[in-house]
């Protein structure tokens, strides 16, 4: 019989699993996001330096040659180039306005875009918690597809997602920075952004259970429709 230390023993080992399973998943989409990144950026500066040198050959063929001077020009134009698309964001964060236009289908990866925009202004011990939230809205996105936009639930969904996590990080972003970790009736700004994207986790978490829940309810009913008209018709 497992005595109170093996099932505490058992119980840190399953906190632990879970713990590496949400930082496998993390780094994963942190290296998506880089890579999707440097894809952009290396495809912006290949069609500005292309646009360069095909703009230098025709200027050269149609009216005159570029010479030691056109040829230093168009060089360092080049550079100028590599280094400015180098440098430039390869895409523009999605504004918190955008997030209660967009299509329901749409809503957690656009939501995921600001949040990742908004990371660095946030305290370190709540990043783990944008994460968390990241991954779930991943989880989420492809359950809305087939989500009605008019559905009770579709409007808890944009609701949560599109409208109190984003004010809930703005309402934070007011807040002078040397009075976040002043406490005030109990809990300092820093603790109350932390609890508020706690129980935002959870509430997404919960949505995407039930969605699944539903899915899964509509395939036991399949199977046993089926079991019902196929079983049956051999029976006969």
């Amino acid at each position: 019989m497992p005595t109170d230390v093996d099932r505490l023993v058992q119980r840190g080992d399953e906190l632990l699993e879970r713990s590496r399973e949400r930082h496998a998943s993390v780094s994963k989409r942190s290296k998506q996001h880089r890579e999707a990144e440097v894809v952009r950026r290396v495809g912006r500066i290949a069609m500005a330096d292309g646009l360069i040198i095909v703009a230098a050959i025709v200027f050269a063929l149609a009216v005159a040659p570029l010479g030691m001077m056109g040829a230093l020009l168009v060089a360092v134009l080049l550079i100028v180039a590599t280094m400015v698309f180098a440098v430039l964001p390869a895409s523009t964060p999605p504004t918190v306005e955008k997030l209660a236009e967009v299509p329901l289908k749409a809503l957690p990866v656009t939501t995921e875009r600001w949040l990742e925009s908004q990371r660095l202004a946030l305290p370190s011990p709540v990043r783990g918690l944008v994460d968390s939230i990241g991954v779930k809205l991943e989880i989420l996105a492809p359950q809305l597809a087939q989500l009605d936009e008019q559905s009770p639930a579709a409007g808890e969904v944009r609701k949560l997602v599109g409208e109190q996590l984003p004010e809930l990080i703005k309402g934070y972003g007011r807040v002078p920075e040397p009075l976040r970790r002043v406490e005030r009736n109990g809990l300092t700004p820093d603790q109350q952004l932390a609890q508020g994207l706690q129980v935002i986790d959870d509430e997404i978490a919960e949505m995407s259970t039930q969605l699944a829940q539903g899915d899964l309810d509509l395939l036991a009913t399949r199977g046993r429709y089926l079991q019902i008209k196929y079983q049956g018709e051999d029976m006969a």
